[in-house]
């Protein structure tokens, strides 16, 4: 035996230790991954063997725990498929899974080490820089309206806008007398001779039971009365009442919101629901506008909601509102918006409606935030959302052939092939998680058994190494 076997232990066991000890060092760095040393023995043309050596320093492409950070420009790679991509600055592409970044003062989101984040601008194809938006965001006029209400299945019924007319035929040995109905002064009267049938106004002039009973709305019916067991009741029709913002009763309820025009003036709109009589068992919702206190133009400004005994929308006649923006001395383009009412109800109880319109005023960029499928979202002080682009994933068919590079990235090399590149979320690569980081994947208690065990292993090393000095020294004092 000689000295060659003892001291590559040695050798192959301080590495060791060396990669143990920088997992231990790194167990803090977000985003880093263990390394683990593989050992093979050294070819020799003896059955003894020469030793050992370190055949490689792999690296563990393991998840890390996710944990939130709080910070609107960090992100973790939430899934085992997917590197961040950076560009040095001469242009250079890194991949790394430490989703620290901050905005520097070129607005680029960039890492510590003022490497660049890639991504793709909203639908393109070429990689380039994300960067965070600077200045106002400009005015959005509302188009768009969609509303979600639940309408009071017991509220009562408002009479409707219009007023009933007939022409009554009474018939009486063979001979037809025609009667028409005059709203004004309530009463009956005969084209042929002139004559007129009063009505009490009470309906008090009652004698046994109507045979025919017809209540028509719009139109003008024709109704034969028998003479024989004409015992008639004669009733005056309801009233008519007219939609008016200011009568209370000519509703049964008002909803407000707003909506913006072209130049990002608020305007306010006023729902006014209205319970009309049921027509083929469905119950009917009519909904005027009024817009800044003015009735909108034409386009038709009423929609008419239809529900089933369930409550459930099952029809009508969705409608836009049209109305020209005034005052001031730049006046702002019209405005149409279309109004829908999907997935609304009539149950009984109170009135409830969500609405999203999708105008807004101008407004200054406020912070940032990241969707799962790598979105990057610019939230601005008006409440408006504007995605910026969405950032790029690189996956390579061999990630043990990357070279570390520090900082905690990795180069591409012959051995890992070129990067493939994608979105997250899309052909298998992970998704993203916003305000979080992905930390070290290092397991310290994995770690401090894999050091005593390195540690044994150069102890025993070290021994090989002085029974061999003690076997020459026995040789030497020989005589």
């Amino acid at each position: 035996m000689g000295f060659g076997q003892g001291l590559s232990g040695l050798n192959a066991a301080s590495q060791n230790l060396d990669v143990i000890g920088n997992n231990i060092a790194n167990s803090g760095t977000v985003g880093f991954k263990a390394g683990s040393a593989t050992f093979a023995d050294v070819y020799a043309s003896s059955r003894v063997g020469l030793g050992v050596q370190v055949a490689s320093i792999n690296q563990r492409f393991t998840t890390g725990i996710v944990s939130t950070s709080g910070n609107q420009f960090d992100m973790a790679i939430d899934g085992a498929k997917g590197m961040f991509v950076v560009t040095q600055p001469n242009g250079a592409m890194l991949y790394t899974r430490n989703g620290q970044f901050l905005a520097d003062k070129d607005h680029r989101i960039v890492n510590a080490q003022g490497q660049q984040l890639m991504g793709y601008a909203p639908g393109g194809t070429n990689l380039i820089g994300m960067t965070v938006p600077v200045g106002n965001i400009a005015p959005q006029a509302t188009s768009t309206l969609a509303n979600k209400v639940n309408l009071d299945a017991n509220a009562d019924v408002v009479p409707p806008t219009s007023e009933v007319l007939a022409r009554v035929v009474l018939t009486q040995g063979g001979v037809d007398t025609t009667y028409y109905y005059r709203p004004a002064t309530n009463d009956w009267y005969s084209d042929a001779a002139g004559t007129t049938v009063a009505i009490p106004a009470d309906g008090a002039y009652t004698t046994g039971t109507p045979a025919v009973a017809v209540n028509v709305a719009g139109g003008v019916p024709d109704v034969a009365i028998p003479s024989t067991g004409s015992n008639v009741a004669y009733v005056p029709a309801q009233p008519a009442v007219v939609f008016d913002p200011s009568n209370s009763d000519s509703f049964s309820k008002m909803v407000p919101l707003t909506v913006y025009d072209s130049l990002g003036n608020e305007h306010r709109v006023e729902q006014y629901y209205t319970k009309r009589e049921p027509v083929g068992g469905n119950s009917i919702w009519e909904v005027n506008y009024v817009v800044d206190g003015v009735p909108p133009v034409p386009p038709a400004n009423t929609a008419l909601l239809s529900f089933d005994s369930a409550g459930r929308l099952v029809g009508g006649s969705p409608t836009s509102i049209t109305f020209t923006p005034g005052g001031g001395t730049s006046p702002a383009a019209p405005v149409n918006i279309a109004v829908t009412y999907d997935g609304s109800t009539q149950f009984g109880g109170s009135y409830s409606q969500d609405f999203v319109q999708n105008g807004y005023a101008t407004g200054e960029y406020a912070s940032m935030s990241i969707g799962s499928n790598g979105e990057l979202i610019a939230n601005y002080t008006n409440g408006a959302k504007q995605v910026m682009g969405t950032l790029a994933l690189a996956d390579f068919s061999n990630l043990q052939g990357l070279q570390p590079v520090g900082g905690n990235a990795w180069a591409e090399t012959a051995n890992s092939g070129q990067p493939i590149f994608g979105t997250p979320g899309s052909n298998g690569l992970a998704v993203i998680k916003g305000q979080a980081v992905e930390e070290s994947n290092v397991d310290m208690s994995q770690e401090l058994v894999n050091m005593i065990i390195a540690q044994r292993t150069y102890q025993a090393n070290a021994q090989t190494i002085k029974t061999q000095d003690q076997i020459l020294q026995t040789l030497i004092t020989m005589r």
